[in-house]
């Protein structure tokens, strides 16, 4: 198969969840033995045209120049350029400022949209946006051949919504199995004498109220936030927050080994995101024995079930930064939420997935057509 990926900012993953879903995604599927094409932006960190026999192609993002209107012109520079590339599949991720390039797609391959969370709820977005959001998700909805739902929340949001089928594929993670203390001495750190999130610093990700319930809470533990404080909101929050003793911004890390070491010893881990489905960091923080702490909705609760505490105000989240402590990996709640990676949300049944899910749409469009001629 010839498959291109779209609507991230490009691999290896220097930004986030989606990023991360591509580079693991194509990887595989190409030393499979497929064709996989990676759209990146022109001034992404890497730049050879090949990655782990993933060809890479790089398009101009006037985002750095223009703000957000410039993610619409990188969409709309990588959808032109698939028209030229005679693909089985092109695979959506999101929808935001892609959709509305619809129109533009080849008439040859299969359109799957892994349709993410309910981007238009986002509180950092003032009305006129939100509508603009909801209208994209309507087309992303029925301007695709197939949709992704990475949750069950939205697999039901779209079929009640939309009247509109969707399969459920939820993201993976990998079991880290080789925690290495000596890790923590880069950050000055002692294990389970921290606690932390990983997030970015975005107001749907509760950051504020988590960090609110630090400043209450009567630990003399540290708090690490580790997440880019470059945008507007994320100067906010670090200027709100800076002079806390107890709180430390470490910016933003990519390394996977420094992530799952720092999610490892840590004594409890928040999870603040609100209106997501599978989010790709709350997998990675169980697959990493995390005692997590999430905000209360149906998106993390229904992976998360009973295996972890939850909040909804910055006093719940100093109640638990006061009582929870972590004992070690004999814990119910971890041990459970190890065993949910393997059974539903490791990487190799989720690029399964997905591999199947591409050969019997295309085996079907090909019958199709093949009784059409007849």
């Amino acid at each position: 198969m010839k498959i291109a990926i779209i609507g991230t900012r490009g691999i290896p993953n220097h930004y986030g969840g989606f990023e991360q879903f591509a580079e693991f995604l194509s990887k595989e599927l190409s030393e499979r033995g497929n064709d996989l094409i990676v759209y990146s932006c022109h001034n992404h960190p890497y730049q050879q045209r090949t990655w782990n026999k993933v060809n890479i192609v790089h398009k101009f993002d006037p985002e750095y120049l223009i703000g957000t209107i410039g993610q619409f012109i990188y969409d709309f520079n990588c959808i032109i350029d698939t028209r030229k590339r005679n693909l089985d599949i092109i695979l959506q991720l999101g929808y935001t400022s892609s959709s509305i390039w619809s129109f533009l797609f080849p008439k040859g391959p299969i359109i799957v949209t892994n349709m993410d969370g309910l981007e238009w709820k986002r509180t950092k977005y003032k009305r006129p946006v939100k509508r603009f959001l909801k209208y994209a998700e309507y087309l992303g909805v029925v301007k695709s051949n197939l949709l992704v739902a990475d949750s069950p929340a939205i697999k039901d949001y779209l079929k009640k919504e939309y009247n509109a089928d969707s399969v459920f594929v939820p993201y993976g993670a990998f079991l880290f199995d080789n925690p290495n203390e000596a890790i923590l001495n880069k950050y000055y750190l002692t294990s389970y004498q921290y606690d932390m999130l990983i997030a970015r610093i975005e107001p749907e990700n509760n950051i504020e109220v988590i960090l609110e319930g630090v400043q209450k809470s009567h630990t003399n533990r540290k708090f690490i936030v580790i997440g880019k404080t470059s945008t507007p909101f994320g100067a906010y929050i670090a200027n709100k927050f800076s002079k806390s003793d107890s709180i430390l911004f470490l910016g933003a890390i990519y390394d996977l080994e420094e992530l799952n070491n720092l999610r490892h010893f840590s004594n409890l881990y928040f999870h603040g995101h609100s209106v997501g489905g599978t989010n790709p960091s709350l997998l990675e923080a169980m697959a990493s024995s995390s005692l997590i702490c999430a905000h209360k909705n149906v998106f993390n609760s229904s992976i998360l079930e009973l295996d972890a505490y939850f909040f909804e105000t910055s006093d719940e989240v100093a109640h638990a930064l006061e009582t929870v402590k972590k004992t070690g990996d004999e814990n119910g709640k971890i041990s459970n939420n190890r065993k949910k990676i393997v059974d539903l949300y490791n990487w190799n049944s989720v690029i399964d997935q997905y591999e199947k899910l591409f050969l019997s749409t295309m085996r079907a469009k090909n019958n199709t057509q093949a009784n059409g001629i007849c």
